[in-house]
């Protein structure tokens, strides 16, 4: 049963994002605008190939723990997944736990939120399914019902590694109230190899260049800008203290381009700064979690040490 939930980005809202990220010295664009149709179905592919490890040892880990998961969580649960996407790793719970009651499907990308959650919904018909297209990075109210039985947020992926140290605090905190007395189900990677990141985040197939040119091609469908994609490179570098890997377009000459009222120039070589992957440890991590008010209950990693989960707890 598919049951619809409205939200909207505001023009006035994307101007500022990206007026206020493409004034800095390190030029920069807010990784959500990623996520448009294009942007989301573009990752499902990426998250297929052969050199974007994360997916594969994630699923495999995920099912290798999920009954033991879905004990600890209890039956008649609620799942509340953060930026669902296609819903293919919430298919794994779905089929494992004990009378799941429903799946509330949270994605900034309006299209690709509806799509997979009408095929959740003719999947799974016992299930109450509900799309919410909202930014999860904000304050937000969910069609859940406390206390009447369990509730389990999952945030899978590497996702939380987009947010810095505190920004993951704050976001695991606002999951925390959203949600609230509750179980939370989170993937991390704590890979610090840097030539399998380079590989994974580079992607010589051009997969992920695209991606992350997409957001230009987004932007100029939300703001009526004139960015021309074909004027970057992307380039995915490696940085430590703290280690991360970020993704930068890099300009390939000298550019001018207006944005409202405003001209923003580029010299050749001079990147935006369009996302950021953390690579959180156990002890990172759980720090991180514990600060944001949640319990740390058990913790999971592959046997190479590519991938964790993480399942938390909040009263």
């Amino acid at each position: 049963m598919l049951t619809q939930e409205a939200g909207l980005i505001e023009r006035s809202e994307v101007l500022r994002d990206v007026l206020g990220g493409l004034s800095r010295a390190q030029k920069t664009l807010p990784g959500k605008y990623l996520w448009d149709e294009t942007g989301s179905s573009l990752f499902d592919r990426i998250c297929h190939t052969q050199d974007y490890y994360l997916t594969r040892c994630e699923g495999a880990l995920l099912r290798s723990r999920v009954e033991e998961i879905g004990s600890l969580v209890g039956s008649g649960a609620t799942i509340v997944e953060f930026g669902s996407g296609a819903s293919h790793k919430v298919r794994i719970l779905l089929d494992a736990f004990t009378a799941p009651t429903r799946y509330v499907a949270l994605d900034i990308s309006r299209e690709y939120l509806e799509a997979a959650t009408l095929r959740i919904a003719a999947d799974y018909p016992g299930i109450e399914v509900s799309p919410v297209c909202a930014d999860y990075t904000k304050q937000i109210t969910l069609p859940i019902q406390r206390g009447a039985s369990p509730i389990l947020g999952f945030f899978p992926g590497s996702t939380i590694g987009n947010f810095d140290p505190a920004g993951a605090v704050a976001f695991l905190t606002r999951a925390r109230e959203t949600i609230g007395p509750s179980w939370f189900l989170v993937g991390a990677d704590p890979n610090r190899d840097e030539q399998s990141l380079l590989r994974a985040y580079g992607q010589a197939d051009g997969l992920m260049a695209e991606l992350h040119k997409n957001l230009l091609v987004h932007l100029n469908r939300l703001l009526g800008t004139a960015f021309n994609p074909g004027d970057f490179r992307h380039e995915a570098r490696v940085q430590h203290n703290p280690f991360r890997v970020e993704a930068h377009l890099v300009a390939t000459k000298a550019l001018m381009y207006q944005v409202g009222e405003v001209p923003i120039a580029f010299e050749v070589g001079e990147s935006i700064h369009t996302d950021t992957s953390y690579k959180y440890d156990p002890a990172t991590f759980q720090n991180l979690a514990s600060q944001a008010g949640w319990q740390p209950i058990r913790f999971w990693c592959d046997e190479q040490n590519r991938f964790c989960l993480y399942l938390l707890q909040s009263s």
